[in-house]
């Protein structure tokens, strides 16, 4: 089945990315009950739906990601690998609020004839769903075989299973949990304290908090990785400096290559979208029964060494969802790990989806 949406190639911060984009003129309703007067959806396609349109594979990514899946995950999806374009028709679209061609602080606000910098509104990860919806009913997607997040990825896979029971059939979850955790509402509290610190954060520019954004991606990278990969990675052989170390420079280096290819405001917006997921938020009941809810096949992998969302958010699932399966990845990896570990996690998948 061929789609007819707009082609574009969208540029952003030194980074070419070419990107369907659907334009919706329906007005689009937040949670917050403010409305964006229009809607634009940039996504990725791969492969072709097969007439009973039982192999679609949509992910979804996580927080800095965009919506070419096939190139930052090309371990798990591509020609020969698990996730096949020669067999699956896989879909990614780019979260609302971020800087990759999906509605949010960088795009044309219609009302003003200028990019909505600061001004764009608060968003969650119900409202993220949400536009998903949107673009699945645009590509006339009447089931999903199987919806892939990992981290952010997964809040999202979680909402959209409850929103949408009949047409998700089956969830990859992986790293992530059914309600951001204190300690991860600390984390993007302390990273958005850093983008405040930067006098410029609100500005109406593209490279507004720049340097903001650099520190809360150095906060970020802490809790990416841990103590075991720091030290075996980024400790120096030289005993005798007292400054200019290995682990500063990877720290500095890191928080530059964000500078380059994302926005501080989209930062700011998604790390508050994160902030906001609980599926039993105005369910009026316990998470543990939100969860009994999700009736689909799901299969939940945690890493051993995640500090960020670490094995236990993940075993918490389990144990309530109806129909899961829980695999723990021995990784050194930490939450990159889900990015990294793709050998391991494809045959896992593999055997789990035959």
């Amino acid at each position: 089945m061929n789609f007819n949406s707009d082609i574009v190639v969208l540029r952003k911060f030194n980074i070419a990315l070419s990107a369907k984009v659907f334009h919706s003129k329906e007005a689009f309703r937040l949670e917050s009950g403010e409305v964006l007067p229009s809607l634009q959806i940039a996504y990725h396609t791969y492969g072709s739906m097969n007439e009973d349109g039982s192999n679609v594979v949509w992910v979804c990514h996580a927080l800095t990601a965009n919506s070419d899946v096939a190139d930052w995950w090309t371990g798990l999806i591509g020609h020969g690998k698990v996730i096949d374009p020669a067999r699956h028709f896989i879909v990614c679209a780019n979260v609302l609020g971020s800087c990759y061609g999906t509605s949010g602080p960088q795009t044309i606000n219609p009302a003003t004839g200028e990019p909505w910098y600061r001004t764009f509104p608060t968003i969650t990860i119900r409202d993220i769903v949400q536009a998903h919806e949107l673009l699945r009913r645009h590509l006339q997607i009447q089931r999903i075989h199987l919806l892939i997040g990992g981290s952010m990825g997964g809040y999202q896979v979680l909402e959209w299973a409850l929103i949408a029971p009949e047409v998700i059939e089956r969830l990859f979850l992986l790293c992530t949990g059914a309600a951001e955790s204190a300690w991860g509402i600390a984390i993007h509290t302390a990273q958005r304290l850093a983008i405040e610190a930067d006098e410029t954060w609100q500005n109406p520019a593209p490279d507004a908090g720049s340097k903001g954004l650099k520190a809360a991606r150095a906060i970020g990278m802490l809790t990416y990785r841990n103590y075991r990969t720091f030290v075996q990675a980024q400790t120096d052989p030289d005993k005798e400096k007292t400054d200019n170390f290995r682990a500063s420079s990877y720290i500095n280096y890191q928080g530059e290559k964000l500078v380059k290819r994302f926005n501080a405001q989209s930062y700011w917006l998604l790390t508050k979208a994160m902030d906001s997921h609980n599926i039993a938020r105005g369910r009026h009941e316990k998470i543990t029964t939100t969860l009994s809810h999700i009736k689909q096949p799901a299969l939940l992998i945690g890493i051993s060494s995640d500090i960020l969302c670490p094995p236990e958010e993940q075993q918490f699932m389990a144990t309530f969802l109806p129909n899961a399966t829980y695999h723990e990845i021995d990784s050194s990896y930490g939450h990159d790990g889900f990015l990294i570990e793709f050998e391991k996690i494809g045959q896992i998948l593999k055997s789990w989806d035959h």
